[in-house]
């Protein structure tokens, strides 16, 4: 396996599907790897002429093998995470770090957040809930683990009070990106986060999504 590669960025194009490849020259070898637009963000906007380190995950399939690149190891772990729960191929698992970064993706994971796994392209609530429960007890430990950061606004009731007040407001007809900017408002009061009444976090969240 190839762990990582440290070299100089020499391009980084759209190929034909819209994917984005990075060639980075290591001792006058270009190697082509797929990144995510975040991380091709991140080095373009890199104007110094330094080598760059990316960590790799190489698959290897019977026609094609295939370099991805990530910006650190715990990215490619994570990846390497998602692509083990079934029905998450490479993409999916690339296009979660892209959307949410690793902190973000790592705490609605582990805390089961869906509305915020669905905002994944091509996530939907039932693949969200399968990531959330094949990984959450493996993501907690492994995040204590190599010291992946919690997001500083990730404070929400916790995982039962969460579902029991998401499932309530999704059948009275409130949306998934509704839900979760209440919660997430309601969730910055210290007295409600210290709340573990079902009813009272319904009552001021819809009282919130009233305004």
């Amino acid at each position: 396996m190839i762990g990582y590669l440290k070299g100089k960025v020499t391009n980084i194009i759209k190929s034909t599907n819209n994917r984005l490849i990075l060639i980075l020259e290591v001792n006058q070898i270009g190697y082509e790897v797929q990144i995510a637009s975040r991380l091709a963000r991140q080095l373009e906007e890199n104007t110094s002429d330094e080598s760059v380190q990316i960590f790799t995950h190489l698959q290897i399939r019977e026609d094609q093998q295939i370099l991805y690149g990530f910006a650190s190891a715990a990215e490619r772990d994570l990846f390497r995470q998602l692509i083990s729960v079934s029905g998450i191929g490479t993409q999916l698992a690339i296009a979660a770090i892209d959307t949410l970064g690793l902190p973000n993706l790592v705490e609605a994971i582990v805390t089961g957040n869906i509305p915020t796994l669905v905002k994944i392209p091509g996530v939907g609530k039932k693949t969200a809930e399968r990531i959330a429960l094949e990984l959450r007890t493996k993501l907690a430990q492994w995040r204590q683990a190599v010291g992946v950061a919690t997001p500083a606004n990730s404070a929400t009731p916790a995982n039962a009070l969460t579902e029991d007040v998401e499932m309530t407001l999704l059948a009275l007809g409130y949306s998934n990106s509704e839900i979760e900017q209440a919660l997430s408002a309601l969730s910055q009061d210290s007295q409600m986060l210290k709340n573990t009444k079902a009813e009272d976090w319904i009552k001021n969240a819809i009282a919130w999504l009233s305004q």
